[in-house]
């Protein structure tokens, strides 16, 4: 994501615009409080009305931040709705404490806070279609010129051409010569002697670098037409498209490093947050876990002799193995750590065939969730010799274990569960779990905590 939204005759007042807009709801969202909660109208009320919108302008500047960004998701607009609302709180309740309103009960905030949390994104994901559809309308945009027709170029050019709610409008290529090949020759504009000139008569608000950073020549004439006339400068590195888009800035020295690898869970604060709702989920279950433990266990017991509990190595965190604990659903057999589980397997105890088709038989893996050996959510754990054997097989197999293991993963939730026949479907398994690992969120595990809960309810076809 890139910095301000200044196009069109009035872009620069947007983010202004958007911000009184929601002062104006939270102000809306009080009045509305106070017909819930009668308590919150007092003698004293149009002085708390007052405090409310004090209160808003510490959190005006992360509302500004988010209405200055081109495009965003719903996470973002989640995340900073809780940051805006959490500094809005804090103000409005020190402002309060200060001026001795103590006589307001909790309820009243609670209700203001929860409409707060309801409404808030809900406004700000309506603000962004309103801002999509005005700039697909050809309205609300910002002029932009590339330089270069190199793969860097054309594959820039595709993704603001694919997305309008981006805001640029390409007026074309800069270079020192079109290729032969070239999709757009209509969109040749010449070589960067004619850039400042360009510049300065199509009022450009953006220019985007793509050619090498070798190219001092190209490099301070691009610079100078920005300069001179006040156009944002971007600067696109010549990347590979096999390398994601999470990468980290950093330097050595003087020299710009990028960090290939930089994944979500890369993140110290983004690990700690992960462990700490590996740890409430898990304790929380385990708590409630006699309920459900003991019945099956004496289950087990009773139709089959051997332990309740199976347990099994299987390859862990950074490639560690770890013992993995499951109930025991087949009869003990010397296949178990060689051989997958088919449908109709032979081994399988008939409440042991139970257990898999609802996924029961996982619940014990909470206590190695508990224990740090693996997290709720995650890319499933392997046997050993799975490991050995697709890691010689599989490009990015061991990319899976840069984070812990989980119950329930990306890739089960969307069918890719069960017996691997082929080395495609081990292939397209590694596929998503790499996408998890690179697109992990808060909001993303809770979205997979919940679709398999669902698939246990409603018996999931591949889970035998």
């Amino acid at each position: 994501m890139t910095k301000a939204i200044q196009r069109g005759k009035y872009g620069r007042y947007l983010g202004n615009i958007l911000t009184l807009t929601d002062f104006i709801a939270v102000n809306i969202v009080f009045l509305l409080s106070t017909v819930l909660t009668p308590d919150f109208v007092s003698d004293r009320s149009r002085t708390v009305w007052l405090l409310v919108s004090v209160a808003y302008i510490p959190a005006a500047y992360l509302t500004k931040r988010i209405h200055n960004v081109r495009a965003i998701t719903m996470e973002d607009v989640l995340l900073y709705s809780f940051r805006t609302i959490a500094v809005h709180a804090l103000f409005f309740i020190l402002l309060l404490y200060f001026l001795q309103f103590d006589n307001i009960p909790w309820r009243c905030f609670v209700v203001f806070y929860g409409l707060c949390i309801i409404i808030m994104p809900a406004w700000w994901s309506v603000c962004r279609l309103i801002i999509k559809h005005i700039r697909k309308s050809g309205r609300n945009y910002s002029r932009a010129v590339i330089i270069g027709t190199a793969t860097t170029g054309r594959r820039l050019y595709r993704e603001i051409e694919n997305e309008a709610g981006f805001g640029y409008k390409v007026m074309g290529f800069f270079s020192g010569h079109c290729p032969v090949d070239f999709p757009w020759p209509e969109l040749y504009l010449g070589d960067l002697d004619n850039l400042e000139r360009y510049v300065e008569e199509m009022k450009i608000d953006d220019i985007f670098y793509t050619m090498s950073g070798e190219n001092e020549e190209a490099i301070q004439t691009t610079l100078k037409a920005s300069t001179d006339n006040v156009a944002n400068l971007y600067y696109v590195p010549q990347m590979s498209r096999y390398f994601n888009k999470t990468l980290q800035l950093d330097s050595i020295g003087s020299i710009p490093v990028l960090a290939v690898r930089n994944t979500p869970l890369s993140s110290l604060r983004n690990r700690m947050f992960k462990r700490a709702f590996d740890l409430t989920f898990s304790s929380f279950f385990l708590a409630l876990s006699p309920i459900i433990f003991i019945p099956i266990a004496i289950a087990i017991k009773v139709t089959s002799p051997g332990p309740v509990f199976f347990r099994q190595k299987r390859t862990g965190y950074k490639g560690s193995e770890f013992t993995c604990l499951k109930f025991r659903t087949m009869r003990v057999n010397t296949e178990s750590d060689t051989l997958q589980a088919s449908r109709n397997d032979p081994r399988k105890t008939r409440l042991g065939d139970f257990l898999r088709r609802t996924s029961l038989d996982e619940l014990p893996q909470f206590i190695n969730v508990f224990t740090g050996d693996m997290s709720v959510v995650g890319p499933r754990p392997h046997m050993l010799k799975h490991t050995e054997d697709y890691r010689k097989l599989i490009d990015k197999y061991m990319m899976r274990h840069e984070i812990k293991p989980g119950i329930t993963g990306w890739a089960q939730i969307n069918g890719l569960r069960g017996q691997t026949r082929e080395l495609w479907q081990m292939e397209k398994r590694v596929e998503y779990d790499v996408w998890y690992i690179e697109n992990w969120s808060v909001f993303l595990d809770i979205k997979i905590i919940s679709r398999t809960v669902l698939n246990a309810f409603f018996n999931d076809k591949n889970a035998f």
